[in-house]
């Protein structure tokens, strides 16, 4: 049996719970910590700023967009209202054609209606008007004949005596009966010429007056 001599100036260390500090790496980790955290705010930085460009640009496109709406229905607007004024600019031209023609027609009934009455009234008096144009396109002592309706012969005597006795001069003067001709027409001749006095001619002057007028009605496209 060997005895080992026992040392007694051996030094003897027991484990530690507490753990070893090392202030290096709780250096780094404090350093990455608050770079994590600045990333983390720059990132919710950017984050705000993204989204806030983004709303920006999504209420200018809505904007844009509201605006081409606007425009196209301002063009849309713009196109009704002046198809709406060239509808009722041609309705305003049809019934002021209508009305022109319908004026038209009522003055040539007025005006043949006039005529009528001025007729029935005083048949002579177109002929007593004929007499006196053609009295200043003779020269003095002209015989003249006046040719009318038996059933006018008194009314253009009379008017011939009339006419005699304001006249300062000699008037060879004769009536005429001509069945043919009806009443309130006559033919006043001369030697070198003569004078009609026709209603028929009266009437086509008067249309020849408001031609214009009437062409207009007839120029209308029919269901106008």
């Amino acid at each position: 049996m060997t005895i080992q001599p026992f040392g007694f100036d051996r030094i003897f260390r027991f484990p530690n719970n507490e753990p070893v500090v090392d202030e290096r790496r709780h250096d780094e980790l404090r350093e990455h910590v608050e770079e994590l955290q600045a990333r983390i705010e720059r990132l919710h930085e950017d984050h705000v700023a993204e989204l806030a460009r983004a709303r920006a640009d999504g209420f200018e496109a809505g904007l844009e967009q509201a605006r081409g709406e606007r425009a196209e229905a301002m063009l849309a607007a713009t196109d009704a209202l002046h198809a709406s004024i060239d509808d009722v600019e041609r309705r305003f031209d049809a019934v002021m054609d209508q009305v022109v023609a319908e004026a038209g027609s009522v003055a040539l009934q007025a005006a043949e209606l006039l005529a009528g009455h001025a007729i029935a009234a005083q048949p002579a008096r177109a002929i007593d008007e004929a007499l006196t144009r053609a009295l200043d396109q003779v020269a003095r002592d002209t015989a003249l004949s006046i040719r009318a309706n038996p059933a006018m012969r008194e009314d253009i005597e009379r008017l011939v005596e009339e006419r005699r006795a304001r006249e300062r001069r000699t008037l060879s003067i004769v009536v005429v009966d001509d069945e043919t001709l009806p009443m309130g027409d006559a033919h006043i001749g001369w030697a070198e010429g003569g004078l009609n006095v026709d209603s028929a001619a009266r009437r086509a002057a008067v249309m020849a007056e408001l031609a214009g007028v009437l062409d207009q009605e007839s120029d209308q496209p029919e269901g106008a």
